[in-house]
């Protein structure tokens, strides 16, 4: 039996509790671990089950998603058959709750109907975890039901595999089920569809929050969850940038921390992941922080429980404290001062 899958990726959802992170980005393209994009685990996850063929499907913000993930040549993607494929959305309306918005598959349902695998795997991209789907469809198929949902602890990941003959069935039944999503034929107890859950047994979280995705960021500093998010049979491939060795002066000092190429350390970084480019000045603190791109602290400040994004300036001396259960986020772009009461 061919058991090629045809992956697909919600890029459409919006979170309302992670709106500082995504005034310039989609949830997707949110920066993740110093150098990663949310997107990317997914994404990497699909490639090393031997799917070559991927559909995005994107709505809010998708510029810098489109930048990052170019052609799709950093995942192998860039195929004369098959390949990668972007799908703006064909509706603004109210946000849709669930996994697989079924009227943007309706409008690209060429995207279906021309592809030749037999199997669809529709997931979300703001899953943190390394997963193999191959194991996961022969148990669908050893199941005999329609759908097989991917479920974490009792909950569900938003992971959804059937025949892509359904799927299609679903998209030109929605205006008579009702359905908006995947996730509503998955879930609703009058589905004529019977579904079988996979229990994943291995680390996993979802972003869909600023305390989360802080907390998650955090665990990539655990080097037990490190090493089962990245391994060399399964890697997390991203978009390559060529940068020059981190450097660090004598009067920095790094504890428990991912520094990305690029950045010149001059103070001192603890509990803190520091993406490509960032300068940290001398004499400055960064505690239990997150630091994105090109973002630039300035001499003597002191940050702790902080989230910088992109291109962010810190002023000589500044202070900036907050706490690990409510961590503030510096917005891209800005040059912030010394919080003031």
């Amino acid at each position: 039996m061919k058991k090629d899958m045809l992956g697909i990726i919600d890029a459409t959802t919006f979170h309302k509790d992670l709106d500082e992170l995504t005034i310039h980005r989609s949830v997707a393209a949110i920066p993740f671990g110093g150098r990663y994009r949310l997107i990317d685990f997914i994404l990497s996850n699909m490639v090393n089950s031997g799917i070559q063929s991927v559909g995005i499907f994107s709505k809010y913000q998708y510029r810098s998603l489109m930048d990052h993930l170019g052609s799709g040549r950093n995942w192998d993607l860039n195929r004369k058959r098959d390949g990668l494929f972007f799908f703006p959305s064909t509706s603004f309306d109210k946000p849709v709750t669930g996994i697989g918005p079924l009227e943007d598959f309706a409008g690209n349902i060429d995207f279906f109907t021309r592809s030749r695998q037999p199997f669809a795997l529709i997931a979300n991209a703001y899953t943190v975890f390394n997963i193999d789907f191959c194991p996961i469809l022969d148990e669908h198929i050893y199941s005999g039901r329609d759908i097989t949902e991917v479920m974490k602890d009792g909950a569900s990941l938003g992971i959804y595999l059937m025949r892509k003959e359904l799927l299609l069935e679903i998209i030109e039944g929605r205006e008579q089920t009702g359905y908006l999503t995947i996730r509503d034929a998955a879930t609703d107890l009058n589905s004529p569809y019977t579904v079988h859950y996979h229990h994943y047994e291995g680390f996993a979280i979802q972003v869909n929050s600023i305390g989360n995705y802080f907390e998650a960021s955090r665990n990539l500093l655990n080097p037990d969850i490190w090493n089962k998010l990245f391994t060399k049979e399964r890697p997390i491939l991203t978009k390559v940038k060529d940068e020059p060795p981190a450097r660090y002066s004598s009067s920095s000092t790094v504890r428990n921390s991912m520094i990305a190429n690029g950045c010149n350390i001059q103070g001192a970084v603890e509990n803190s992941i520091i993406a490509r480019g960032v300068t940290i000045g001398k004499g400055a603190v960064v505690k239990n922080c997150i630091i994105m791109q090109k973002s630039r602290i300035g001499e003597n400040s002191v940050l702790e429980h902080i989230i910088l994004d992109k291109d962010v300036t810190i002023e000589n001396g500044t202070e900036l404290i907050a706490s690990r259960k409510d961590p503030a986020v510096i917005r891209k772009g800005r040059t912030q001062g010394a919080w003031k009461n």
